[in-house]
């Protein structure tokens, strides 16, 4: 055995079970790295919460990792974009392809790839603390249950209320408001559009929306309005699908069809969010704790690449790790690597969504106007979102600031 396999750490402990855990273990596995996840909820929830697009650029990462199919086959494919004004015009389009997934399919689908290969999933063990003992040989992770663990290094993968990044940077900026509130639903409907692959998004009179009929007549439907007052932690998730219907309806009575149709159609289940996001950290790590994704800086769903880049995260930390034999020197790597790509999107996802709204007659006819020509860079600035990919042969050195895409 060289000294650098000597040196390598050869137990992660995983905190979460979301989308970066899993694929985090598995790149992991393929190192040498046993990689342990620990889940706080007490059973997987895959039928709940909302649905997103998954980028091509996620999907790159997949099909490094080998799941692509398994993911693709719990989605849908959306073959373009089309962007409506108020009135049902549409304005412009944008022709890239994506996967629409509902969120806890995506889940399942990456958690049972994981298991297949052998990966440890470790449910009901919510994050309490981590602690460093004082010979620097590893970390101790606390759970709610009283339970402990033991490994080589933490990575918090918990999403963007993460406990892990309060436990070890407890002065790291809290995720911030974006002035929006999202809502979404599921519904059959004679109203909804062609199942043809489009997503279709509409600029309505007091509020966004969009929706995709899926094969099998399933309509895929969310809606975004702004609010300035941040609600309170609970407050948005609590609402009542009737009451939701409601202000939904009264929001959008005046729309263009099908939009109120399919709120009316939605016979359960709408949910709802405020939306944040959190431009990332000063650091992302300290000693042996690291975070990754929606831990370490979220960006909010109006560029679809929340997933994406968890992913992303996921193969360059691996290829940091197996490369670089010191836990820190790896990690400081990086987040060199990352940063300056994940801040950019995050800047543009608050950008997208101040955009979504216009007050008034004279507002929605200058959007009309220009929005073709904005569109049309928009699909020009996603192609290098789209078209970045991790090349996992690719060695890694200590000190690199900049990924090839």
């Amino acid at each position: 055995m060289s000294s650098t396999q000597a040196a390598r750490p050869r137990r992660a402990l995983l905190i979460g079970c979301g989308i970066a855990g899993p694929v985090l273990a598995m790149f992991l596995q393929r190192i040498g790295i046993e990689a342990v996840i620990h889940e706080g909820s007490e059973e997987p929830r895959d039928t709940v919460g909302a649905f997103l697009n998954l980028a091509p650029n996620g999907l790159a990462v997949l099909r490094t990792l080998g799941v692509a199919d398994e993911v693709e086959k719990s989605g849908t494919p959306t073959r373009d974009t089309a962007f409506l004004n108020h009135k049902g015009k549409q304005l412009g389009s944008n022709p890239a392809e994506t996967v629409l997934i509902k969120r806890g399919l995506l889940n399942r689908a990456l958690r049972e790839a994981a298991r297949e290969r052998g990966i440890v999933i470790e449910f009901g063990k919510f994050f309490d603390s981590v602690t460093e003992p004082a010979d620097g040989a590893g970390v101790v992770v606390r759970f709610r249950d009283g339970t402990t663990a033991e490994g080589d290094f933490v990575v918090g993968c918990d999403g963007i209320h993460s406990r892990t990044r309060y436990s070890v940077l407890p002065d790291a900026p809290k995720p911030a408001y974006t002035g929006v509130i999202g809502t979404a639903g599921y519904t059959h409907s004679a109203h909804g559009a062609p199942e043809d692959g489009t997503m279709r998004m509409s600029f309505c009179l007091d509020g966004f929306f969009g929706h995709q009929t899926t094969p099998g007549g399933e309509i895929y439907w969310f809606e975004n309005y702004h609010q300035a007052r941040e609600p309170e932690r609970g407050e948005v998730e609590s609402v009542p699908h009737e009451v939701w219907q409601r202000r939904l309806l009264d929001r959008h009575r005046k729309d263009h069809s099908p939009v109120p149709q399919l709120i009316e159609d939605t016979r359960s289940g709408i949910l709802g969010y405020p939306i944040y996001d959190m431009l990332s950290l000063t650091t992302w790590y300290r000693g042996r704790v690291c975070l990754v994704g929606d831990a370490a800086h979220a960006t909010s769903p109006h560029v679809g690449q929340g997933a994406s880049m968890a992913m992303e995260d996921s193969i360059v930390l691996a290829k940091c790790l197996r490369d670089i034999p010191d836990v820190e020197a790896a990690f400081a790597a990086f987040q060199g690597l990352r940063k300056e790509r994940v801040e950019k999107i995050i800047k543009e996802g608050r950008k997208t969504g101040n955009q979504k709204a216009a007050t008034n007659g004279f507002q929605r006819t200058v959007r009309d106007l220009v929005l073709p020509f904005f569109l049309k860079l928009g699909v020009k600035a996603t192609r290098p979102v789209y078209s970045y990919r991790v090349d996992w042969d690719e060695k890694v050195t200590p000190g690199a600031t900049t990924a090839h895409g």
